[in-house]
């Protein structure tokens, strides 16, 4: 089994949840992230001021999928979370060692 962390732009968060659901995910945490990779943030006029946002918002997908299950989400997510433009996200993919279900103690596989 393997963790997905895919941190993304806001706005495309539903067309990544429907990918994910059309290829069989059946559930995935969304956590409001803010951060900065190459984009440095910018700079935003409010009131006359100028001032820079360092951090920009995005959204942070976690789900946790069975290995042969990892290359077609990985590929849903590219493809509806690119916009080709600076800033489209990052995906981080690691190991996960067993899950449980604490309902139902099913465990692995069972318990995704």
């Amino acid at each position: 089994m393997k963790k997905i962390e895919a941190i993304f732009k806001p706005f495309k968060l539903d067309e990544v949840r429907e990918a994910l659901s059309e290829i069989g995910v059946s559930g995935l945490t969304v956590t409001e992230v803010k951060g900065f990779g190459r984009q440095k943030g910018h700079t935003e006029l409010y009131r006359g001021a100028e001032y820079v946002v360092d951090f920009l918002p995005k959204v942070k997908v976690e789900v946790v999928v069975p290995d042969g299950l990892l290359e077609s989400a990985i590929e849903a997510i590219i493809k509806t979370a690119r916009t080709g433009k600076i800033g489209d996200g990052k995906i981080f993919v690691t190991g996960v060692d067993q899950v449980i279900r604490i309902r139902t103690g099913e465990t692995d596989e069972a318990a995704i």
